[in-house]
Parts: C-alpha cells; structure tokens; sequence
C-alpha cells in the first residue's frame, strides 16, 4: 500500500474502535461500524454466479459473518449455506482479519471506492491473484454518507464505471482465466451490472481486435 493507502487503513480502524460522524450530520457508534453484509441485497445475483465455486475470500469483509444464522431474514442458513459453499475466508485490515489464500472466487463489496487512487491497481491485482474461477466486485459511484476522522468523504475514488472498466481490463489480460462480474452502483440500493467477461475469450478469438 502506498503512504496515504496505509493512513486510511488506520483511519478505517480508529473508526471501527470509535465510530464516525457523517455528512447528514448523524453518528454511527462502534456496534454498527461496517456492520452490514453488503452482498445481502445482490444475493439472488450471486447466487447464480457462485453455482460452480466451492470456496469464496471476502476482501474487505466489514463485519460480515459468513456463518451467522439468517443471512436472509426468511431463512434460518447462513451465507456459507445459502451459496452452497464449503468454505468462506475473510479480510478486513482495519479489523486485523487476515485469512487471505487462494479461492474459487473472491468477492469485493463496497472497498474499491474507499481506496487511495494510487493503491486501486495493485488491490485489484491481488484480489484477481486470490481467485481462481472468478471474482466479483461492487463498485459505489456515489459520495458514502459516512465521513473519515479527517471529514473527508469515505468515498475516496468516485469514478465513472467506464473508468473502472479500463483498469479491470488491464488487469485481467494478465489473469486470463478468471471471469470478472461487475456490479456498479448509482447509489445504496441499485446497481448496474455489466455483461461478465474473461481475457481467455479474447486471447483464443482469431480477432485482434477486442470490443470491451
């Protein structure tokens, strides 16, 4: 991580131990500080892309629990059960949480856009390094209403989806075989899907040309 990427991990802890203030002028205590599941709303989606995986890293996990009962409040399973999955790693550096290790897919929600600009590249570089069948990712395009100790919005790096699009491209020529699913949200509710891609269908079509 780069300098100002480690500043923000300490500020992301002092957070979690002291809660936040935010721009509406509200607070959030400790016992709700990166409290919610964040793929909880997308569940359905996931599920559907998670059919062939086995095993899952949440990078930036917050304080989701893969194995707390009723992950959806109709059902009494936990998400390592409602996925159908054998096992769930997590991490989250502002919470010391470091299972990190090599997966079928790894999912990122709501993490991208709190990174320093200088670190985007090299995280998502080792998220695609963790996965071995895909990865998954929630990107925010909007300002968080959550603000750092610094009152900087928590949301550091706003940008378009196309931005997003360029830098996951890059990357993924060089992890040919793992298939990136991107869900790109307006706001805290709704999200843009784009259509799942993988270099490997680039590199074996007789065309040069890629239309991304």
């Amino acid at each position: 991580m780069s300098p100002k990427g480690n500043k923000l991990i300490k500020m992301y802890t002092q957070m979690a131990s002291t809660g936040y203030n935010c721009a509406d002028g509200s607070f959030v205590s400790t016992e709700h500080v990166y409290n919610s599941f964040e793929l909880r709303k997308f569940a359905t989606h996931i599920r559907k892309i998670l059919e062939d995986s086995n095993s899952v890293l949440d990078y930036g996990c917050g304080g989701s629990d893969w194995h707390k009962p009723n992950f959806l409040p109709e059902s009494p399973k936990n998400a390592v059960e409602y996925f159908k999955l054998d096992k769930a790693f997590r991490y989250e550096p502002a919470r010391d949480i470091d299972e990190r290790q090599r997966v079928d897919t790894v999912v990122c929600f709501d993490v991208l856009e709190h990174l320093y600009i200088e670190d985007v590249f090299s995280v998502l570089e080792e998220i695609f390094y963790y996965a071995d069948k895909s990865i998954i990712l929630n990107i925010a395009g909007y300002d968080a209403n959550a603000l750092l100790p610094n009152g900087e919005n928590a949301h550091t790096t706003v940008m378009p989806v196309l931005w997003w699009k360029g830098v996951l491209d890059m990357i993924s020529v060089r992890y040919p075989k793992v298939c990136v699913h991107v869900l790109y949200s307006v706001d805290s509710q709704t999200a843009q899907s784009l259509a799942p891609w993988k270099a490997l269908d680039w590199a074996n079509s007789e065309k040069f040309g890629v239309k991304v």
